[in-house]
């Protein structure tokens, strides 16, 4: 870092008290980092699929907390802590959110009652912060996010007597979660084998870091990252987060006449728009922008001038989401008072409508890419007419943000830990609507273990796991979570991902077609499936989920 010594000098020597508005101050510089280096965390995905959310998931969490604060004038240090952990809480997506908003109430609580911030009570809430982490997860699992913070709490207690100040402690705890993220390969295998850091680790070292900054004086816009793979950008994802005065969306594939200077690219990019991505795949970068309307075709002006334009996609953002609204317009089942409501989370709306057949009384847009927070699914059932409610996540990502949904509402929640959309669709068909809560999600839960579920996309980076090696753009296949199979076609994947399944001791076979799959394509590969497993019944449905070709059931 270079810092800026006087800045720093006059806050070591003027003493400058750490209060409500000092905190406000460095929550808005820890999210300015996050957001800058968000692709950055984004990339660190353990399988090679397009579902890097971390950095998106820990930012959205974030801005949540900023957005509490935001206009608040307090000073107290305690009322504002408390203010950054009701709004990362509510506003909580994806298992590194929830994490994140638990660290943030943990810090809330050792600074609760406190006016200002000195080492000592820095350095309780550090350790409070790594206390509730750990608490509010079941199974808490090393060389993650938690270990991260565990390793942030230890480092700034061993600081206690030494250290002069606050400033100092943070300075030992961007330290401690540097190494602490480097470390973390050699506690968790799998990030070993992938040849990655822990993402949300690496999300909360980004956090505390952007914190310093700020007080050493440093940018906070220029980005550490490199580019991701073009395969991997979440341009659905960028969509999901159009703000006010995004009129367009602009994408240039395009081939630079020299070396890329990454830094001044996205500098320059930040004059003209928001919700950036950068990609690259064999030479030919892809660059994504949300505009005005008066700077729609600035991009590729500025494009055109570094490089050769290849490809010019101009969307018109408000008809996208416009579309969108009008896709949601499903009828679902009417819950009278006193019945079991169920709340499913869906990743497209063909598999909404399919949900909705079976009873559910509420859909939450979500699934990879898309984590929806605590507050959307709690928004979801808090105004229907009954206090028994099943929320059916689909998505291990979500799981922990319908559990932390069912602990901040006076209804009776109970949580079926459904994984994936078949499994999702599974336990509808134990749904007793007049039942007793425990007992149907106990009869929904039970039924998750009848079916396999298989999901086909594509590759978004060479790596072997698992035995499977895997190129960049290849055609990959997962059996419930477990990378089985790499394949030159979607067909091809199909057909080893069924035999991996072992389709042929099985009855039905589902496939739930994606957004970029047609009909017609995928009822050609159901009659490939029909004519080599006979005994088998084989149904086509669309899913219209993004990202995977197929979501693949298997009973």
């Amino acid at each position: 870092m270079g810092v800026d010594t006087a800045r720093l000098e006059k806050f070591r020597t003027l003493r400058v008290p750490i209060d409500g508005q000092s905190l406000k101050r460095l929550i808005d510089a820890g999210l300015t980092w996050l957001r800058t280096n968000k692709e950055t965390v984004n990339a660190l995905n353990v399988f090679p699929v397009p579902d890097g959310d971390t950095g998106t998931n820990m930012v959205l969490t974030l801005q949540a907390a900023w957005n509490e604060v935001k206009d608040s004038g307090t000073r107290n240090l305690g009322e504002m802590a408390a203010m950054v952990s009701k709004g990362a809480l509510m506003g909580a997506r994806g298992n590194s959110g929830v994490i994140t908003s638990q660290i943030l109430r943990g810090f809330s609580r050792g600074v609760h009652e406190k006016a200002t911030l000195d080492v000592q009570t820095l350095v309780k809430a550090f350790g409070e912060a790594r206390d509730t982490a750990y608490k509010g997860v079941v199974r808490p699992v090393e060389g993650t996010i938690l270990t991260v913070i565990k390793e942030v709490a230890i480092a700034t207690e061993a600081a206690l007597g030494s250290a002069k100040d606050a400033i100092e402690i943070l300075e030992v705890a961007v330290k401690a979660a540097d190494e602490a993220v480097k470390k973390t390969p050699e506690l968790l295998p799998v990030l070993k084998q992938a040849g990655v850091v822990d993402s949300g680790g690496k999300g909360l070292f980004f956090i505390l870091e952007g914190m310093l900054r700020y007080v050493y004086g440093e940018s906070l816009e220029t980005p550490t990252m490199s580019v991701q793979p073009m395969s991997a950008m979440n341009l659905q994802g960028a969509l999901d987060e159009v703000e006010e005065g995004q009129d367009y969306e602009v994408v240039v594939d395009f081939v630079p006449t020299g070396e890329l200077d990454l830094g001044s690219f996205y500098g320059r990019l930040e004059e003209m728009g928001t919700s950036i991505q950068v990609g690259e795949g064999e030479g030919m970068y892809r660059m994504h922008i949300h505009v005005p309307t008066e700077n729609r075709y600035l991009p590729i002006d500025y494009i055109m001038g570094i490089g050769t334009v290849t490809k010019v996609a101009i969307e018109n953002l408000l008809a996208q989401m416009d579309d969108i609204q009008k896709s949601k317009q499903i009828q679902f089942t009417t819950v009278e008072p006193g019945q079991i409501a169920v709340v499913v989370v869906s990743p497209g709306a063909g598999i909404s409508r399919i949900f909705a057949s079976l009873g559910v009384a509420a859909v939450v847009a979500g699934g990879q890419s898309m984590n929806p927070s605590t507050q959307d699914i709690l928004s979801s059932f808090e105004n229907l007419p009954t206090d028994k409610v099943i929320i059916l996540p689909n998505n291990k990502n979500i799981i922990l943000a319908a559990n932390q949904a069912k602990e901040v509402t006076v209804k009776q929640v109970a949580v079926v830990p459904t994984r994936t959309v078949p499994q999702g669709l599974a336990a509808m068909l134990s749904l007793i609507p007049d039942g007793e809560l425990d007992s149907v999600a106990e009869k929904m839960t039970k039924a998750l273990s009848a079916v396999k579920t298989g999901e086909v996309t594509i590759a978004t980076r060479t790596v072997e796991i698992d035995g499977v090696s895997v190129k960049d753009g290849q055609v990959i296949a997962l059996l419930d979570g477990k990378l089985v199979i790499s394949a030159e076609s979607v067909e091809q994947g199909v057909m080893e991902l069924l035999e991996k399944a072992e389709a042929d001791q099985h009855e039905l076979v589902s496939l739930y077609y994606g957004e970029g799959m047609t009909h017609a394509e995928a009822n050609r590969i159901a009659d490939i499936i029909v004519t080599k497993y006979t005994s088998l019944e084989v149904e086509v449905q669309e899913g219209g989920q993004p990202h995977y070709q197929f979501i693949i059931s298997i009973e």
